[in-house]
């Protein structure tokens, strides 16, 4: 699914590329060593041999799969900046370039998108306070039982008999069998008939170890501490039908902000906790050291997503499992667009810096700016990593 999620990124500055005049050398699903490879020659996609891989005839795109699934990638003639041959990603204008660059980071808002849309049609797991829906068209369903637990001792949950780990069947205010019935479908359910019957008398039905019960029990005024006096638990998901596209570009966008919110965060508790170790006090320290620790546990690499977060989403179904490869997604896309040149957000910054200053982007110039940025890239991923494993061993 990581591959998958960065081969659909490199998909899009392939798309871009070839619309905005820029040619792609190949196209590869995974990393080399190649495994398989074709490319059209003669308005016909032929396989290549292997003695054809680096002088195949014709000319097009070389499309490729790779041994190593750890990605994807798109080489475009001519990557420098200050390359000016025809059909290059250099000679193209500014405005291509930007479109070309940040392709990638639009195609994994996409995808995050059509999963969040299909996500809120099947059913949406809400994982954030206060997500993103239109209340309209909201249909609130239990993927399991509602139960109760944490039983107050004398509140009416109490005083009804209910104990822990009954499942609640339905509310109502009369014992006549389904008049004024509500059938109990999800938490919300329980909570909100709560809130319209506080301080009535209400009758129950229960269900535990397969028989069903129904019993009597009056619930506390609205302003009491608690009303029903349980804990009400159970696994929802909430489904729109017309809305389904708006709830999946409002979830897109909500989780996007979350993200550079949370990346902020992380920047400040690294840089405050690291000038905060060097203070004599103990207590200050002591405070510092436990922003680095947070800052080092709200990161995750390939290694935490897939020993960690992957296994665990899995457990709990094929829908937290999609809400998470599309969290990831809008990751990828919030990560690309930061400043950093080994990024395109940094690539593009560094070619928009020279152009203001009206100076030439030398492709020696560009070429140390990136790889002294990526071996930075790299040393952090090696620290996320270590991080990770540890995690995992602890």
């Amino acid at each position: 699914m990581l591959m998958l999620l960065v081969t659909a990124h490199e998909f899009g500055h392939f798309i871009a590329a070839r619309r905005n005049g820029v040619e792609v050398e190949e196209f590869g699903i995974g990393f080399p060593p190649r495994a398989i490879a074709w490319r059209k020659v003669k308005d016909k996609w032929r396989l290549l041999k292997k003695s054809e891989w680096e002088k195949a005839p014709g000319e097009g795109t070389i499309i490729s799969l790779n041994w190593l699934p750890i990605g994807g990638f798109c080489q475009m003639k001519g990557e420098s900046a200050a390359e000016t041959t025809k059909g290059s990603f250099g000679k193209a204008s500014f405005w291509r370039k930007t479109k070309i660059l940040f392709a990638g980071v639009m195609m994994n808002w996409f995808v995050a998108f059509v999963i969040f849309t299909v996500l809120a049609w099947a059913g949406m797991p809400h994982f954030i306070e206060n997500q993103f829906q239109i209340d309209s068209d909201i249909r609130t369903i239990s993927i399991s039982d509602v139960t109760v637990s944490n039983i107050m001792n004398g509140s009416p949950a109490a005083q009804a008999g209910l104990r822990d780990g009954d499942v609640l069947v339905s509310m109502r205010t009369t014992n006549v069998e389904d008049l004024n019935r509500t059938y109990i479908h999800s938490v919300d359910d329980v909570l909100k008939y709560d809130e319209e019957h506080a301080g009535q008398s209400i009758y129950i039905t229960y269900e535990r170890g397969g028989d069903t019960t129904m019993v009597e029990t009056k619930l506390n005024e609205a302003g009491a501490e608690y009303i029903l006096g349980a804990t009400i638990s159970g696994e929802a998901v909430y489904q729109s039908t017309w809305s389904a596209p708006i709830v999946g570009l409002g979830v897109t966008a909500q989780l996007t902000g979350e993200t550079f919110k949370g990346v902020g965060q992380m920047i400040v508790n690294l840089f405050s906790g690291a000038i905060k170790q060097v203070s004599p006090n103990e207590e200050v320290r002591a405070d510092g050291s436990n922003e680095l620790k947070q800052a080092g546990d709200s990161v995750s690499g390939p290694v935490g997503i897939v020993g960690v977060l992957f296994p665990k989403v899995a457990q709990s179904g094929g829908r937290n499992l999609a809400y998470l490869v599309a969290l990831i997604s809008v990751s990828l896309a919030c990560m690309n667009v930061l400043p950093i040149p080994a990024l395109d957000g940094g690539r593009w910054l560094l070619i928009a810096i020279y152009k203001l200053l009206k100076k030439k982007l030398t492709k020696e110039t560009e070429e140390k700016i990136v790889s002294r940025a990526f071996m930075v890239i790299l040393a952090i991923a090696l620290i996320v990593t270590i991080l990770d494993i540890t995690r995992i061993v602890g």
